[in-house]
């Protein structure tokens, strides 16, 4: 087991660094530095590559508790506050790109497109989720907040869901991409439910 030190100090400036690569694979892509570039719709890519990694830090983040159950290893905890903070900073990027290079920042299509656009409608709702949670998500709102902060960053499940359901509303015909992160989802969330059920049943 690390250490409190060690996992201070190099697990998790080591993790931090990870949860950036993509972001800088995809900023060298983006300025076409060597021999690494974007495809023919670059705002595209970019939309894509920053959505799908919001998704698996969501899965990331909702993996921690039943890996820590698995395992044993109660020290895991200390990673879901930074896999949960990069979270909202990909799903955030993910809607600037979409407010900036899509819509140029255009008020009147954003709006249009969050109330007639279904898949947008919902990946918008999930984004407002994450809203107080990463606000909230310091030790000194823990405190503050007490038994109040555990109900409120519950939503997470409830974000990990419609940030599926935007994938997959939003994909055309090929909808395998967004069937492995359900499945995934699925298979946390219903870790929960059965060990709340099996607790339930001890007590």
């Amino acid at each position: 087991m690390p250490s409190l030190r060690q996992i201070r100090w190099f697990w998790k400036p080591v993790t931090f660094l990870l949860c950036l690569t993509p972001l800088a694979y995809l900023t060298l892509q983006l300025f076409e530095i060597g021999s690494l570039h974007l495809g023919p719709n670059p705002v595209e890519d970019i939309q894509h590559t920053l959505g799908i990694w919001g998704i698996r830090f969501i899965m990331l983040t909702l993996a921690i508790t039943p890996l820590r159950w698995i395992t044993g290893k109660a020290w895991l905890v200390r990673f879901r506050r930074m896999f949960g903070l990069f979270v909202f900073t990909y799903c955030g990027l993910h809607f600037l790109n979409y407010l900036v290079l899509d819509q140029t920042l255009n008020a009147g299509a954003i709006a249009e497109d969050i109330l007639e656009r279904p898949f947008i409608t919902i990946g918008f709702g999930a984004l407002i989720m994450l809203i107080p949670l990463a606000v909230t998500s310091t030790d000194g709102w823990r405190r503050q907040l007490g038994q109040r902060w555990l109900s409120l960053h519950r939503l997470v499940y409830l974000i990990g869901i419609f940030a599926c359901w935007h994938f997959y509303w939003q994909v055309k015909k090929d909808i395998r991409e967004p069937m492995i992160y359900i499945c995934i989802l699925a298979l946390l969330l219903g870790m929960r439910v059965w060990r709340r059920y099996h607790r339930g049943k001890r007590a």
